[in-house]
């Protein structure tokens, strides 16, 4: 969901300064209008005081030669003229002196009476022989209507006035506010033009005032300055960083630069390959929460490691680990790093695979402890059956020495073989190795293997049987190089058979038919998925609780060599625990030569 965007702190003075204005606008209109309503109502007031005045006077004049009973009719009559005349005079009201009404014309026009909003009083005085006396009384009710018609044009009137007064405000600072905001904004894309590298850009001052446009013309000074700053050495630093970024991006090892914060801010095309890491996860984030492939931070205990150590130290020997990201192996190296003045600014950390070197030194340990341990065996058994000859053959009828001398000859041969296998590895891995080859019958060769090796199937009464396809040409290939690749095949069939068994070998056509198929099945227990990918490198032993013959681990892979390297053919393997396996190879009919290997063997 995309965040909002927030308003500036210069929209929010001006939103501020228009909510003060206008509360301060409101509040004056409001206690203008109160005051002048006010003023209104005691007008009002004061006009109902003369006019009940006025009327009183009158009715004394009125009523000043009239008889007693004709008093009520000249009220009635001057009374109705009054309020006929005037809309504003909700009703007139006269007492004697005794406070009894003569005349009320609450009875003439009831519903103008109930309008009366405002009642005034005024006593009738009269001149009696040169005294003034009070007769009685006037009572006058005025509606109000007038003032609640002159305070509503009033109350309009000025809240037009104090609207137009808000609405002139705002528009004179909302003007103000965009003239200044459009000066800001050229500034701000001048800016921007700078920021991307268009040095050299000019901003034009027309129609700007004041301080703003100052502030332009320091802009165009310091662009002109930058762009000749840029003619003078963009050219030289462009080309140190980018031949110092393809040195670091073609470099093979991996690297990661880090700040003296433990950011990264560098990071080359093999160290995001390593790390399996894309650049946006990895830039800007610390190096210490990178996780391995078992999730573990594999770099934060190492580098708070390197940060307790003297930097002296660390100069002079950089601190050395592994780690492990998807079955790889992955040498580190911490380094310091420090500016030209010698300044700590962060560290350098060089990653190295090591995958293969680790593999490799494993294997060669296993095989080393593998031959030493099968040489052993045959030597010691050797020995012990020589010197027993020697020393006490006398002892012994010739049945007993033809079995020790068949033990000796059976150990002679074993390391024999051993040490063939070991000269043959490294003959055959070098690579300018050529062997002679002619074209060959592959039936004959097969049917040679397995009888050589009838006495081992022998010891555990293992049968063979031969399945091979009629009429198969010729091929070229190096006879005693295949017969000792089928010898390999044949005697690991045999060690991995259980007694009894059968092993079944084929010649046919391949399924491709530019091949000629050699396949060895046997009735083992078979091997594990994972282990047939690599059962033909070098040293490789599948070593469990089932698989326990012993070896040096270079057999199968002298046989990948002879079929795939010396012989442009391929090898395989087929099988599945419990059920057995078959290993076979296929050699081409019409191989194409490959003529830069020289040695003949």
């Amino acid at each position: 969901m995309k965040k909002p965007a927030s308003i500036s702190t210069q929209n929010k003075l001006i939103i501020l300064g228009l909510g003060i204005s206008t509360v301060l606008i409101v509040a004056l209109a409001i206690f203008a209008i109160t005051n002048i309503q006010q003023k209104i109502s005691e007008v009002y007031d004061d006009f109902g005081q003369i006019l009940t005045k006025t009327l009183a006077i009158e009715s004394v004049e009125i009523t000043k030669d009239v008889q007693e009973f004709d008093k009520f009719a000249a009220l009635q009559s001057h009374t109705r003229s009054i309020i006929n005349s005037n809309r504003e005079i909700s009703f007139i009201e006269f007492r004697n002196n005794k406070n009894v009404i003569i005349y009320s014309s609450k009875k003439d026009y009831p519903n103008r009476a109930e309008e009366a909003s405002i009642v005034s009083s005024a006593p009738m005085i009269a001149d009696i022989e040169g005294v003034k006396s009070v007769i009685g009384a006037v009572s006058v009710g005025l509606s109000g209507s007038a003032t609640a018609n002159i305070s509503r044009a009033t109350k309009n009137s000025m809240l037009v006035v104090f609207t137009v007064a808000w609405l002139v405000f705002t528009v004179v600072v909302l003007i103000n506010t965009l003239l200044i905001t459009r000066e800001l904004n050229i500034l701000h894309h001048g800016v921007t033009k700078i920021s991307g590298g268009d040095f050299g850009f000019k901003l034009d001052t027309k129609n700007t005032s004041g301080e703003i446009r100052d502030l332009i013309n320091a802009f165009n000074d310091m662009s002109g300055r930058l762009h000749q700053y840029e003619e003078q050495n963009i050219d030289l630093i462009t080309l140190e960083r980018n031949k110092f970024e393809a040195v670091l991006m073609s470099i093979v090892n991996g690297v990661v630069v880090c700040d003296n914060y433990d950011n990264v801010i560098l990071v080359n095309n093999a160290a995001k390959k390593m790390l399996e890491v894309d650049e946006s996860q990895i830039l800007n984030t610390k190096i210490q929460l990178y996780c391995d492939t078992d999730g573990e931070l594999c770099f934060k205990e190492k580098i708070e490691q390197f940060k307790d150590t003297p930097l002296d130290i660390m100069e002079n020997k950089p601190l050395e680990f592994n780690i492990n990201i998807d079955k790889r192996v992955i040498k580190s190296i911490i380094s310091p790093m420090f500016s030209k003045n010698q300044d700590y600014v962060g560290y350098v950390i060089v990653l190295i695979d090591v995958t293969k070197e680790v593999e490799i030194d494993r294997m060669k340990s296993n095989f080393i402890s593998n031959v030493s341990h099968e040489l052993r065996t045959p030597v010691t058994i050797l020995r012990t059956y020589i010197d027993t000859l020697h020393n006490h053959s006398d002892d012994f009828d010739e049945d007993t020495k033809k079995e020790f001398f068949g033990v000796i000859n059976k150990e002679a041969a074993r390391l024999h073989k051993m040490v063939n296998d070991v000269l043959d590895f490294s003959r055959l891995e070098s690579n300018n190795v050529n062997v002679e080859k002619e074209n060959t019958d592959i039936v004959p060769l097969i049917e040679q293997s397995i009888q050589s090796m009838q006495v081992l199937a022998e010891e555990k009464n293992i049968t063979f049987s031969l399945i091979k396809e009629p009429s198969l040409p010729k091929i070229p290939i190096n006879s005693s190089s295949i017969e000792r690749a089928l010898n390999n095949l044949l005697s690991n069939a045999i060690k991995y058979s259980p007694e009894n068994g059968r092993i079944k070998v084929r010649a046919e056509i391949a399924r491709d038919t530019n091949y000629i198929e050699v396949s060895i099945e046997d009735q083992g227990i078979g091997i594990p998925e994972e282990h047939q990918k690599k059962i033909f490198e070098r040293f490789y032993r599948v070593e469990n609780d089932t698989h326990t013959v012993k070896g040096t681990g270079l057999g199968l892979h002298l046989v990948q060599i002879t079929i795939e390297k010396h012989h442009k053919g391929k090898v395989f393997v087929k099988s599945k625990p419990g059920e057995g396996s078959t290993f076979g190879f296929w050699l081409p009919i019409n191989p194409v030569e490959d003529e830069s290997d020289t040695e003949e063997v």
